[in-house]
């Protein structure tokens, strides 16, 4: 479980830089090719096919995670305009959890692009 951790990290790392994801996925199968054995390689993937769950909230979040968290952005926004204007707590508090929700979903739409990208890559792997 630990080199699936480690392998997670280097995928977030990779996803950080702007490039195309078959830059990101060259770029990280060199990495994984020196720090992993092939018998290694096939457990993680066993792992991480394991941990993935495939539903159509899933994949919206994948692949539009910002888009996904705007509402809860302007939910945030709106409360911060109306909790200070209006001096209303409740108003302030609709900001507060408005804003952990986004940046959650945002979160877990990262970590579900870092798995896919990694998941990819150890199946590019695996065809050579």
């Amino acid at each position: 479980m630990a080199q699936l951790e480690r392998l997670l990290k280097m995928a977030e790392d990779e996803l950080t830089e702007y490039s195309t994801d078959a830059r990101k996925i060259e770029k990280l199968r060199r990495k994984i090719g020196l720090s992993v054995s092939a018998v290694e390689q096939r457990q993680v993937k066993q792992e991480l096919l394991a941990t993935m769950q495939s539903s159509i909230i899933t994949n919206i979040i994948a692949e539009q995670r910002q888009a996904a968290a705007l509402p809860f952005w302007g939910i945030a926004g709106l409360g911060l305009l109306f909790g200070i204007s209006l001096n209303q707590p409740v108003a302030l508090l609709a900001a507060v959890v408005g804003t952990v929700i986004a940046f959650r979903i945002q979160k877990w739409g990262w970590q579900l692009q870092a798995k896919r990208l990694l998941l990819q890559t150890l199946e590019d792997i695996a065809k050579c």
